[in-house]
């Protein structure tokens, strides 16, 4: 009960001074209009609120870049809501890319152990992990078709449902339209990678229906005229549930 209340009460505003060097450093937050700017303000001062930053290592994060990571994390809330914050409470950010152990053992019985290196990711009912060099890089080009912490909420919304497959919580006339256009884009997208074929969108997509959908989110706030030339319907879509990217 005492959560819920303390979930629904409004968090503190953001302070000016604090909010302008955190738009200062934040292009996508620059390019949006004044009403969208301030949605975006009280959606970062919700996550500041509910969510724990930890640092790890050396890394040291003042409260401006607390700001910009929140601002950052919010931008495909911008339409969704503060519902898109729900089911975790906690950002993990690395100074750079960081490793994870995985294993896996096949039909035959067979352990396989391997490392990857990420630059982020996003733990199911668990943390969502930033490095934050490539966040820093995000930034610097943030045209580039990259943008790792919309890649990272885009499965946070994925997951809302309690499944990861790329089609986000939506009134079921839309989700159908949803899955019929994704899985047409991301069946002759395989095809392409498959076939050795140069690809415009990062050929990552293809690993899985959920990656196609937090690839997709990339290009929608980093390269949406991209996205469109390639897949018009998976870009339409996307601007219905994100609202128009700030660099259309």
């Amino acid at each position: 009960m005492f959560d819920l209340l303390r979930r629904l009460r409004r968090p503190p505003l953001i302070d000016d001074a604090l909010w302008r060097d955190a738009v200062a450093a934040l292009p996508w937050a620059r390019a949006l209009d004044p009403q969208r700017q301030q949605r975006l303000r009280e959606l970062a001062a919700r996550f500041l609120h509910e969510k724990t930053i930890s640092p790890i290592g050396e890394l040291e994060l003042d409260a401006q870049q607390r700001c910009l990571l929140a601002a950052l994390c919010c931008l495909p809330l911008l339409e969704f809501g503060r519902e898109g914050l729900r089911g975790w409470s906690q950002l993990i950010v690395y100074p750079d890319a960081f490793r994870v152990n995985r294993s896996h053992t096949d039909a035959a019985g067979v352990l396989h152990e391997w490392q990857d290196e990420l630059i982020g990711e996003s733990w199911e009912a668990g943390p969502l992990i930033l490095s934050w060099a490539d966040v820093l890089a995000d930034c610097e080009e943030p045209r580039a078709g990259f943008c790792v912490a919309a890649h990272e909420m885009a499965h946070k919304l994925d997951l809302l449902d309690d499944l990861l497959d790329g089609t986000p919580p939506l009134p079921r006339p839309w989700q159908r339209e949803w899955a019929r256009d994704f899985q047409q884009a991301y069946d002759a997208f395989v095809a392409d990678v498959d076939a050795g074929r140069d690809t415009a969108i990062d050929p990552y997509a293809a690993e899985a229906p959920e990656e196609f959908f937090a690839v997709a989110t990339e290009y929608h706030f980093s390269d949406p005229a991209l996205l469109r030339a390639q897949m018009p319907a998976v870009a339409a879509h996307l601007q219905r549930f994100y609202g128009v990217s700030p660099f259309a």
